[in-house]
């Protein structure tokens, strides 16, 4: 009697083993850190079946940050269970230079055949060799970045839009030596771009970006900061961008509140970043409130001449969608107590003013 009633708790827990388990260690796997998924390959001979078979797992390469990035790369690529990869992540990783993505380029050719998203930000060994290497493996990319690539130039660019013409998402900060060149490269090949940062890319010029906001009409993000160089010729085409949603400016010394009403077009604006736009007055900040009405985030920081004025008529128009406003160094805008400013702003949950 006892043996037959232990008989079917037995293959129950069999079957849980066999059944269960694997599910639940597939969901799981999906919150793990990078790490944490190849040190549990450890565990058992199970286990390790269990994760490989599971190609979602295995869609992406973190190795941000990490020692000897670029023998880890290969190392990795050349497994089995990274034959799809969708994903690199290399950010500030350590001992990857041209070399690794030559061989990447050569013996791991068919695993970044479906690459879509890579990323070299901090990568300051990576030149243009290194980038006519990697991008020539990968056709499908549509994000990519070099953040704080000194090496790069307009060559590097070049190989980047012969190569991957799928690309969406752009992150040039801090390639001090790529020119309008490369901006015109971009703007004839890349008319689908979403995503484009220029951060301090300080060899531009209103030739370069008039060519981007002339043909590039689906950019939703753009971020010119800490570019001084600009004036209104340029600023004015940004109201071509009808999907604009957002733009940072900050540092823009020549805009003016003529450039500043032209983007005011840009009605789908949720976030405008105007810190020390030292020219912009009320008028300017007027016109953005009347136009941008869904506007969610504007920084207003460090300039001297708006004054209450601007803030009244952006609580007329925009109210109901504002949730942060920094007005720090406004001197022309008085503080107010938390309950003022909700009567103006209902949604408002940062609030930065002046000491």
């Amino acid at each position: 009697m006892d043996a037959k009633e232990i008989e079917p708790k037995q293959t129950t827990t069999a079957t849980w083993n066999r059944e269960t388990i694997p599910k639940v260690m597939k969901i799981v796997s999906t919150k793990l850190p990078q790490r944490d998924l190849v040190s549990l390959l450890l565990v058992s001979p199970w286990l390790y079946r269990t994760l490989t078979c599971f190609p979602p797992l295995w869609m992406a390469l973190d190795f941000r940050e990490m020692n000897k990035a670029g023998d880890r790369l290969i190392a990795a690529t050349s497994l089995p269970r990274y034959q799809h990869v969708k994903e690199i992540n290399l950010e500030f990783a350590q001992d990857i230079e041209d070399e690794h993505l030559e061989v990447l380029q050569s013996k791991c050719f068919v695993s970044l055949q479906k690459l879509e998203s890579l990323n070299l930000n901090g990568c300051q060994k990576i030149s243009d060799k290194g980038i006519e290497a990697i991008t020539s493996t990968c056709s499908k990319l549509k994000v990519f970045s070099i953040y704080w690539n000194v090496r790069v130039t307009d060559i590097g660019i070049k190989h980047v839009v012969e190569n991957c013409k799928q690309i969406v998402d752009l992150n040039l900060s801090g390639c001090k030596n790529i020119s309008d060149k490369a901006l015109q490269l971009i703007a004839e090949n890349y008319q689908e771009l979403e995503s484009l940062n220029l951060t301090r890319c300080i060899k531009l010029t209103d030739g370069g970006l008039q060519q981007i906001l002339s043909k590039c009409s689906s950019l939703q993000s753009l971020n010119l900061y800490a570019l001084s160089s600009f004036t209104d010729k340029a600023y004015k085409k940004i109201s071509s961008l009808p999907l604009l949603k957002f733009l940072d400016l900050c540092g823009a010394q020549n805009l003016s509140d003529e450039g500043l009403s032209c983007i005011a077009k840009c009605k789908n604006i949720v976030s405008l970043n105007l810190t020390w736009c030292v020219r912009v007055t009320d008028v300017g900040v007027v016109a953005i409130a009347e136009g941008c009405t869904s506007l969610e985030f504007l920084s207003l920081f460090g300039i001297v001449g708006v004054t209450d004025k601007c803030l009244e008529v952006l609580s007329r128009f925009c109210s109901n969608t504002v949730t942060t406003l920094d007005v720090n160094g406004c001197i022309g805008i008085k503080r107010r107590s938390r309950d003022e400013l909700l009567q103006l702003f209902p949604l408002l949950r940062c609030f930065k003013v002046h000491s």
